[in-house]
């Protein structure tokens, strides 16, 4: 009934900073786990992290055109991650059928 198996997903993030691009990928690890598999999820555990990409853009904006330059930077980043997972396979729990009540 309970099951412990490894999985491997890739997702990706953006993000203003560098954490934030991190965190923005890192918190699509359960979607991504959950959509390849159809059983309850119990614990999901990261096991490693691979970077894939890791791009930054700069870009120089003006206030009115003219006045106070400043470089804004933005974060792209694309991870592998090999997760641990516990789950519950349902189709193995038996279920025992009670007439309803009408």
């Amino acid at each position: 009934m309970k099951e412990h198996f490894q999985s491997k997903v890739i997702v990706s993030g953006m993000g203003d900073s560098k954490a934030k691009a991190f965190a923005d990928a890192l918190s699509q690890v359960q979607r991504a786990v959950m959509a390849g598999s159809q059983k309850v999820l119990l614990r999901i555990e990261p096991q490693d992290v691979v970077v894939l990409k890791a791009e930054e853009a700069q870009r120089k904006e003006r206030f009115l055109f003219l006045f106070l330059p400043r470089i804004r930077s933005h974060y792209k980043v694309q991870l592998e991650v090999v997760v641990s997972v516990t789950a519950i396979d349902t189709d193995q729990v038996s279920f025992t059928a009670h007439p309803s009540k009408s």
